[in-house]
């Protein structure tokens, strides 16, 4: 009907990314998203030591993450495309991690309602990288949890994980289990069937590829707005906003437990450490590329 809502957990100004502790609304999660456990991994025979920032694990590239950091930033405009360039370039040892990393993303809104987000990075040493969106989407307008929302995941397996939400290393068959979403499901019921939220791997690929594969579909039936996306990537981190409580947001809006969900296109969670998952590791003279759509629109 022509009416306009946000659609995204977010602050009333950017100043406020700067100085309030948000649980990553919008961000860039890097060098490495994502967990990895006790904050330690081996590379060609050494042994790094990563920031704790999530009990005694690693979370989302440590204290001082990509989301933390201002990148260089670009504004652009392409045959109607309204764009920006973002640069970061992370140098040799930050949060612990191996060999200078130059990161750039391309974040473009496209003339049909498509959010589409490109990287690529480049190193001087090997090293690990693992980039992704970390956006809480709410299609309801935010007025309320997600639970009353529709998903439906073109996923046959995904990675279980331990009380520290690492993987275990198994790769599962989603079939009679909360974690099946191959037809559309509510929320709400399969987080009652879970005994609560979810903050798992759902696997898009178990080879890599530069494919771009249809992987998730989102509705909110009362509003009749629709979010699919798309990736290249190998999986996609199902995270349903469990740890929310009672946080000041946009619009005198006070966001609570599972009143958003994130899609985090990426590799899977602590592939370093298991040496069956794809692997993260970046050498000189590679490029790392990653691409992310979200395509929006209206059902009746």
């Amino acid at each position: 009907d022509g009416n306009l809502e946000n659609v995204a957990l977010t602050f009333d100004s950017i100043p406020e990314f700067l100085t309030k502790p948000n649980p990553f609304f919008g961000a860039t999660a890097g060098r490495v998203a994502n967990r990895i456990a006790k904050g330690k991994f081996t590379l060609n025979g050494q042994t790094y030591t990563l920031a704790t920032n999530n009990g005694e694990n690693h979370l989302h590239g440590g204290v001082e993450g990509f989301n933390k950091k201002v990148w260089d930033a670009e504004p652009y405009t392409n045959d109607s495309i309204l764009g920006v360039k973002m640069t970061y370039r992370s140098p040799d040892g930050e949060e612990g991690y191996p060999g200078t990393l130059t990161s750039t993303q391309w974040i473009e809104l496209t003339p049909d309602n498509t959010i589409r987000i490109r990287f690529e990075a480049s190193t001087d040493q090997p090293t690990i990288v693992n980039l992704t969106n970390h956006t809480y989407f709410n299609l309801s307008g935010i007025k309320g949890d997600v639970l009353d929302h529709e998903f439906q995941f073109w996923a046959d397996y995904y990675t279980p994980v331990d009380e520290g939400l690492i993987p275990t290393g198994e790769i599962k068959d989603v079939t009679d289990t909360p974690f099946d979403f191959r037809k559309p499901n509510k929320l709400g019921d399969q987080i009652a069937a879970n005994g609560g939220g979810f903050d798992h791997n759902m696997i898009l690929k178990q080879e890599p590829s530069d494919e771009m594969k249809h992987f998730v579909r989102v509705k909110h039936p009362a509003s009749g707005r629709v979010m699919d996306m798309y990736s290249d990537n190998m999986g996609v981190q199902f995270y349903t906003g469990n740890f929310i409580e009672n946080f000041a947001g946009a619009d005198g809006k006070t966001y609570q437990k599972h009143w958003g969900f994130c899609l985090e296109s990426q590799n899977w969670p602590d592939a370093i450490n298991h040496e069956n998952f794809p692997s993260p590791i970046l050498n000189p003279g590679e490029k790392y590329e990653h691409r992310i759509e979200y395509r929006f629109s209206v059902e009746d």
